[in-house]
């Protein structure tokens, strides 16, 4: 059992190094552009299922509440929260289209999207990206090597080197807690220039 426990462990350390390794400079960019967003009055619409749907509102609260500083706080929504709209929708239209129908009413020029899906072949979360494109709204995907193909959609994608869910749901949330460590910095330690 504790070389299980151990090898669950080294596993998951393994997948997050092999990660970050590839996507270093993109997770800059993307902590640049969520603070940019923040910075010009946007907000950050996350969305996910499952675990995905966990992992966008703990990222989401860590915005609106706080990571690590004391500081205002910063406008972020995770869509798969209100349950009367997610039901009425699906009930009216279809599953599939509960995040592209609220994208479409609360998505503003500057807001920023956060999809998250480890298959990356969720019918709601594709559809979701294909009205932010629509909208012209910069994407971040997070997904795992089976969502490759779909990672296209977004302007910004994290693969993870994984095809094992909860290595993929790891390595996401935390990439969700350094992006928000970073915004931090840049916001509140570094702050741009206007």
């Amino acid at each position: 059992m504790k070389e299980k426990i151990q090898k669950e462990f080294r596993d998951s350390i393994e997948v997050k190094e092999k990660f970050v390794q590839g996507h270093l400079d993109g997770i800059v960019e993307v902590s640049r552009a969520i603070a940019a967003a923040f910075s010009d009055g946007n907000k950050i619409i996350l969305f996910g299922n499952g675990g995905s749907a966990a992992d966008a509102s703990h990222i989401a609260a860590e915005f609106v509440n706080r990571f690590k500083k004391e500081r205002p706080g910063l406008p972020a929504i995770a869509l798969n929260t209100d349950m009367a709209v997610i039901t009425s929708i699906a009930n009216d239209y279809d599953y599939s289209e509960i995040f592209a129908r609220q994208l479409k009413s609360l998505g503003a020029d500057g807001d920023m999207v956060i999809a998250i899906s480890t298959s990356g072949q969720s019918p709601n979360i594709l559809k979701a990206l294909d009205v932010a494109k629509k909208k012209k709204l910069k994407t971040v995907f997070l997904t795992g090597l089976k969502g490759e193909k779909a990672a296209s959609k977004a302007t910004f994608s994290f693969v993870v080197p994984s095809d094992n869910t909860p290595r993929i749901q790891e390595t996401h949330i935390t990439l969700g807690h350094v992006i928000c460590l970073m915004v931090e910095d840049i916001l509140f330690e570094h702050p741009r220039k206007k």
